[in-house]
């Protein structure tokens, strides 16, 4: 990774948020950060950090799912929230995604782990810290990047009429106030759909295990009950 956000591609109706963040007190400290970082020889993930934004304009959002940051191991992180590129082993709570779907909707279990179909279809894969550094999960948390998801979040819940935010573990579980005052604010629409993390430690546990959680087919419904289609489907 090397630190240029102005040479990174983002879709229609992110840039004025995406750049007022890089020119805000927050979004410079953070830059000079990843900066002295990388000229330490850190090694970070993802190359692309706004990959989700660049997949999935505003104009086409239709579900928010909300991750926390990277994976951190080599390979594994392409700037969506969850998912890996072709070729990568499945990691565990991905795994429990697609056997979720599967459950839910009967959808074939993918062979591969990239949710870039998703992303393409609407689904914006947001991760609220969007790098780290190798082997060191959280690496990069309470850096400033919390700042640009929860402005990401805000803009969304302003401007998307109706869009469905699957919240998985405490950390996304957090924004819902966040989403659902600005949303009311503004007279959009929002299901908001809470589980536990889709992690082995956590997918099977109360209060809301993630399996069996059916957020794909309430969100699928919910969405058709406002003229919007969602399918799910990545095999």
């Amino acid at each position: 990774m090397t630190w240029e956000p102005e040479k990174w591609v983002v879709g229609e109706g992110w840039a004025p948020v995406l750049g007022a963040f890089l020119r805000s007190e927050t979004g410079r400290t953070l830059g000079a950060f990843l900066q002295d970082r990388l000229a330490q020889g850190c090694v970070i993930y993802p190359s692309t950090p706004f990959r989700a934004l660049e997949l999935t304009p505003l104009t086409s959002v239709k579900v928010v799912i909300l991750g926390q940051d990277p994976y951190h191991g080599v390979g594994q992180a392409e700037g969506l929230a969850f998912s890996v590129p072709p070729g990568v082993r499945i990691p565990p709570s991905l795994r429990n995604i697609f056997k979720e779907v599967h459950r839910d909707l009967g959808h074939p279990i993918p062979a591969q782990g990239s949710l870039a179909r998703w992303a393409l279809d609407g689904i914006l894969l947001l991760n609220t810290c969007m790098t780290v550094e190798n082997g060191q999960p959280a690496s990069h948390s309470r850096r400033g990047w919390e700042a640009l998801s929860d402005a990401l979040l805000a803009q969304v819940a302003a401007s998307v009429p109706a869009c469905a935010y699957l919240l998985w573990g405490a950390h996304a579980q957090a924004k819902a106030p966040l989403i659902q005052e600005v949303a009311a604010a503004n007279g959009r629409h929002a299901l908001v759909l809470k589980a536990n993390h889709p992690s082995p430690l956590s997918a099977l546990r109360p209060p809301l295990p993630f399996m069996g959680c059916g957020h794909f087919s309430k969100a699928r419904l919910w969405l058709a009950g406002h003229g919007v289609n969602l399918d799910w489907r990545l095999a």
